[in-house]
Order: C-alpha cells, then structure tokens, then sequence
C-alpha cells in the first residue's frame, strides 16, 4: 500500500515558517514529505532539512517522495523528543525552524493492518513504531481501574468507568484482539443515549489507547521543550494538534514561553527580572478553512500555532 497522507494547513505552515534558503529546518513528524516537500521548494543547495518519524513506512515514502533533493535532506527513524541527540551526531546544535504535525496520518489510519480505527476490522496494535506495548496488549492486560484512568484522562470520556469495566468482562470470555471486536464491546458498554449520539461511541476510546500505547502526550512536552531550545534566535516552531489535550499542551506551553514580567501588579519595579522567551504570531492559532475542511473532512479539527524566538 502507498503511503498517501493530504498534509494539513499545508501553505499557512510553510509560509510561517519563514524559510530561508539557506537555513536548517527540522520536520519532526515526516509522515508522508507533503510540509516537507514544501520546505525544500524553498531551500537553495546551501539550506538544510533532516525529517523524523517513527514509521519506517514513512521513512521510506519520504526518501521517495524527497529523492529530487538528497542532497539537503536527511530522514531519521526516531521519535521527534530525541532529536536534540540525532542532531548533535551530525554536528547541529542550533536551527532556523521546526514543524511538528501531530496526530496519525491517514495512510496509518487507511492501513487495516495498523489497527488505528474502529472502521476496519484489523489486529488491534495501534503502535506507529511497530515495537513494544500494542493496544492489545492494554485491554488484555490492565485492570478495569487503569484501563478508566486512560480512558477518562486520555479519551476525555464520562463512561470510562463503564467501558473498563465492559473490556475487563469482555476479555474473560475471550481475549479481545481484533478493532472491531473492542469497538462493538464499547459500543455495548456505553448507555443507549450515548449510542444514538452522533459519532462512533468508540472514538474516544482509540484515541485514548493509542495516546498510551506511543506515549504521545510525554513524547510532546518533551520534544517542545527540545524544539524550542534548538531555534535560532528568530527562529520559529509550528505546531499542527488535532484534539483538544495536544492543543492545550502547546498553547500552555508557547504561552509561557511569551510571558514576561510576573510580579503583582502593585509593585512598583520588576523584581522576578523575568523577559519573554518568545513571541506569538497568532493568539488563537489558525485553523482550516472551509474549503480545506470540505475538501479534507480529517482536518477539521487541526489548529496550527507558531512562535518566533527572541
């Protein structure tokens, strides 16, 4: 299967990037080399990008997709948090931009193999890395009380108690390995007002698994601090979220970067001697625009944020 993936908020990334020809950029999340692709449009010979990401079906449609400029590009398999590590092996200490589009991509998600949806009857893994922990693993193993904390702080879901406490008894029977098979048990965990609302009862769930089986969330706090401590002086990070817990980790995140002064506001001077890091380019980020939502459903709730350093 080729690795397809319609990159989002493609122009207003690539444009708030503010490339220079000659500068060196990081794609933390290659995916399938569309934003990438893009960036390297707008090197010259001297300009540098070195792309990241964990799926080595990725890696391999990125080295494709980028073949026209080898010669500047560099793609590594590894998880975007350790790339202050991959960069200083390859003697960069400093970079003029970094991009960071999160979530799954749609070729990972259109996989049936992958197990990343609820739509497709497949083995349930969930792992963009192809190692470790699958989902699988999770619901056959935890106890209903690990599985509703997941559920609940990852899945955001009201029912999670009940959904834990349907996979535990489900899995007594038979383990559950297959998504369909998971889906149809939360489908029956959930109460009859919940199944008749609009949207899978399941979603909530998967995306829940998924965040734990890849450690997602840890993985992003420490990959924008690592980010953020790699820019250049006015150098700038995009990031591209796609539900609400990434979203609020970034503008927290970017947020503080940007606060100055915190002192009461009764004093009379500045005492903390605290200056802003950063500087916001958009206070609410950006989101897609119609066409791009009606040409591309899956992007309706991306919203990218960017900051510059100072």
């Amino acid at each position: 299967m080729e690795f397809k993936h319609k990159s989002v908020l493609l122009e207003e990334t690539i444009d708030n990037l503010n490339i220079k020809p000659d500068g060196i950029y990081v794609d933390g999340t290659i995916g399938g080399a569309g934003h990438a692709l893009k960036v390297c449009e707008r090197l010259s010979d001297k300009g540098r990008l070195i792309g990241f990401d964990q799926d080595a079906d990725a890696i391999h449609a990125a080295g494709e997709r980028l073949c026209d400029y080898a010669d500047r590009v560099t793609v590594i398999r590894s998880n975007y948090c350790h790339m202050r590590e991959e960069l200083e092996v390859r003697g960069i200490t400093q970079v003029d931009g970094i991009l960071l589009d999160l979530g799954v991509s749609s070729f990972q998600l259109d996989s049936p193999d992958r197990g990343f949806t609820y739509r497709v009857d497949a083995p349930l893994d969930m792992r963009m890395s192809r190692e470790g922990v699958s989902a699988a693993d999770l619901v056959n193993t935890m106890t209903w009380q690990e599985l509703a904390r997941v559920i609940s702080r990852y899945g955001e879901d009201r029912n999670a108690v009940r959904i834990a406490k349907g996979i535990v008894k489900a899995r007594e029977e038979k383990p559950i390995a297959t998504t369909l098979q998971l889906a149809d048990i939360i489908r029956r965990s959930v109460p009859a007002a919940v199944r008749r609302e609009p949207g899978h009862p399941a979603r909530k769930t998967f995306q829940a698994l998924r965040i734990q089986v890849n450690g997602e969330l840890d993985n992003l706090s420490r990959g924008l601090d690592t980010a953020f401590e790699l820019l250049r002086p006015d150098g700038r990070l995009a990031v591209i979220t796609f539900h609400s817990l990434e979203d609020r980790i970034v503008k927290r995140r970017m947020n503080d970067w940007c606060t100055g002064c915190i002192c009461p506001p009764d004093f009379p001077v500045c005492v903390c001697g605290r200056k802003p890091r950063a500087e916001l380019l958009y206070k609410r980020g950006i989101s897609p625009s119609e066409q791009e939502v009606a040409e591309n459903p899956r992007s309706r709730s991306a919203r990218l944020r960017v900051c510059t350093k100072l």
